[in-house]
C-alpha cells in the first residue's frame, strides 16, 4: 500500500516517451493553452480517461437502480463544470477530450475573457493573486472553473489592475479599440462593394439594353 502520508501521482504519462506525432500535439497544446510544462497535459488526459472508465461502467450497468443514480450524478457533475450540455447522455461523456478539460482551466477562461492579453500573462496574473473567483483569491491556473462561477471572474480590487488605466489595461483598450474599428471599416467596404457595379456587369446590360432595342427597332 505505501506510506499514507506520501502523496501518489494521480497521473500516468505517455507509454513511449520518443513518439513524434504525440510530442508535436502536447508541444501545440501546451504553447496554446500557456502550460507550465507537458505534465499539466498529462493530468487532463488522466482525468478524461477516468471519466471515460466511468462512463463505460455506468452503460454496462444501465437500466439498474444504482447504475441510474450514479449515471445522474455523473452528468450533473460534468454538466456543472461545463463538460457537457443539458441532456446529454453518457455516449456524449465517451467523447470528451483533453482539450474539452483545457478549456475550462482557470487560465484559459480568463484569457478568453478578456481580463489578460494572452494565456501566458493569464497564468502570471492568476499566481500572483490578481485574479478573483466568486470574491475569493485563486491562484492555481488549473482550476477548473463550474458555470455558476465562470461569470464571476474579476481582478482583485486591492491589485493594480483592477485599475483600468494600468499600462497592460490600456493596451487592452487600445487593442479592442483597433478591432472594433477595423470591424467596422471592413464593413462599411462590403456594404460600398454590394452597391458598386462591376465593369463585366455593366458590359452585360448594355448588351442586354442593346438587344432589347434592336428587337424593337
Amino acid at each position: 500500500m505505501g506510506d499514507p502520508r506520501k502523496r501518489r501521482k494521480k497521473y500516468s504519462g505517455p507509454t513511449h516517451p520518443w513518439r513524434r506525432a504525440r510530442i508535436e500535439s502536447e508541444n501545440k497544446l501546451q504553447t496554446t493553452y500557456g502550460l507550465k510544462n507537458k505534465k499539466e497535459i498529462w493530468k487532463a488526459n488522466s482525468e478524461i480517461r477516468r471519466v471515460n472508465a466511468q462512463a463505460k461502467k455506468l452503460i454496462r450497468i444501465r437500466g439498474l437502480g444504482q447504475g441510474e443514480l450514479e449515471q445522474k450524478q455523473l452528468l450533473d457533475r460534468l454538466y456543472k463544470l461545463g463538460l457537457v450540455e443539458q441532456g446529454a447522455t453518457l455516449e456524449d461523456v465517451l467523447g470528451l477530450e483533453t482539450t474539452n478539460l483545457l478549456n475550462r482551466r482557470l487560465q484559459t477562461i480568463a484569457f478568453k475573457r478578456g481580463l489578460t492579453l494572452t494565456v501566458g500573462q493569464a497564468r502570471q496574473l492568476i499566481v500572483h493573486g490578481h485574479i478573483l473567483v466568486e470574491g475569493k483569491k485563486m491562484t492555481v491556473p488549473s482550476y477548473i472553473v463550474s458555470r455558476e462561477e465562470e461569470m464571476n471572474i474579476a481582478f482583485n480590487p486591492l491589485s493594480t489592475f483592477a485599475n483600468i488605466e494600468h499600462p497592460e489595461r490600456s493596451k487592452e483598450k487600445r487593442r479592442k479599440d483597433k478591432a472594433e474599428e477595423t470591424a467596422k471599416t471592413k464593413k462599411k467596404e462590403e456594404e460600398l462593394g454590394k452597391g458598386e457595379i462591376t465593369e463585366a456587369e455593366l458590359e452585360k446590360i448594355e448588351k442586354e439594353v442593346g438587344g432589347v432595342e434592336t428587337v424593337k427597332a
